[in-house]
């Protein structure tokens, strides 16, 4: 587990959190990327944020557990960077991504957002 890894997520808190960030994806506005991500989470835009595990080196997404409690933003860590990536539309892995806008997500992103501070 990495440094920045603050709680464990079960599989199927994960598989949920994923599935959320595609249906925001397509019809909500979602934020790609660990500077994106870091510049939603500052202006408070953020609802959900995801912090992909297997990211080297480690001080690239470091600071947004921290950045995220400051601002009371739920964050959900998920395993890999290519689980990210896909899930926010893109081909390649992603260190980060955020849900601004959640669209039909909007109870999924609650639901999600409950069970994380629940695991806290």
């Amino acid at each position: 587990m990495s440094v920045y890894v603050t709680y464990d997520v079960p599989a199927d808190l994960e598989d949920d959190a994923i599935e959320a960030l595609e249906v925001a994806r397509d019809t909500g506005t979602v934020k790609k990327g660990t500077n994106e991500t870091t510049k939603a989470v500052e202006r408070g835009n953020a609802s959900l944020v995801y912090i992909a595990e297997d990211v080297s080196p480690e001080e690239i997404v470091m600071h947004l557990p921290e950045l995220a409690d400051e601002k009371e933003i739920p964050f959900v860590f998920v395993e890999t960077q290519d689980d990210v990536g896909h899930a926010a539309g893109l081909e390649v892995g992603s260190a980060a991504a955020a849900i601004v806008d959640a669209g039909d997500a909007d109870e999924d992103v609650e639901d999600i957002t409950t069970t994380v501070e629940d695991l806290r």
